[in-house]
């Protein structure tokens, strides 16, 4: 196993696992979890929009096909994590929070960027990328079912 595939699927799983089960989190709207939604100011059905994003997010991200779902499912986890930083600083927040949601914002991108060839939606630029009139063109990669 190469190690761009150890750390595509080391990051991915503890991603995953920790916004799922703080998704259900939210949408079992545990006692503490409304206590933390409370204290940053958000309203309660926040904690149902963000908890089915999250969940919805999980398997976007790991049911296989589905390439552009899964790019909008990095994105939504980056701005949802890195919402969660500021609004945490916000807050005033103990630095371990911060760190936290840090944490997964950066696994977020460790696992878009090491994300095989099969889930890739395609290549923006690339020394191959044929132009039309000067400007690139988006191309889809070949797909391959290696993982």
């Amino acid at each position: 196993m190469t190690i761009k595939k150890v750390a595509y699927w080391t990051s991915t799983a503890i991603l995953t696992l920790g916004l799922f089960t703080g998704g259900l989190s939210q949408l079992a709207n545990q006692q503490d979890t409304v206590a933390a939604i409370e204290h940053l100011g958000y309203p309660l059905y926040f904690m149902s929009i963000i908890g089915t994003w999250k969940v919805l997010a999980v398997v976007a991200l790991l049911v296989p096909g589905f390439t552009r779902l899964k790019e909008w499912a990095y994105a939504g986890v980056f701005f949802n994590m890195t919402g969660a930083v500021i609004s945490h600083l916000v807050c005033g927040d103990p630095a371990w929070r911060v760190i936290v949601a840090l944490s997964f914002a950066v696994l977020a991108v460790i696992s878009w960027g090491m994300r095989p060839e099969s889930r890739i939606l395609g290549t923006l630029l690339s020394a191959t990328t044929p132009s039309l009139n000067g400007l690139p063109m988006v191309t889809s990669s070949p797909r391959h079912s290696s993982y």
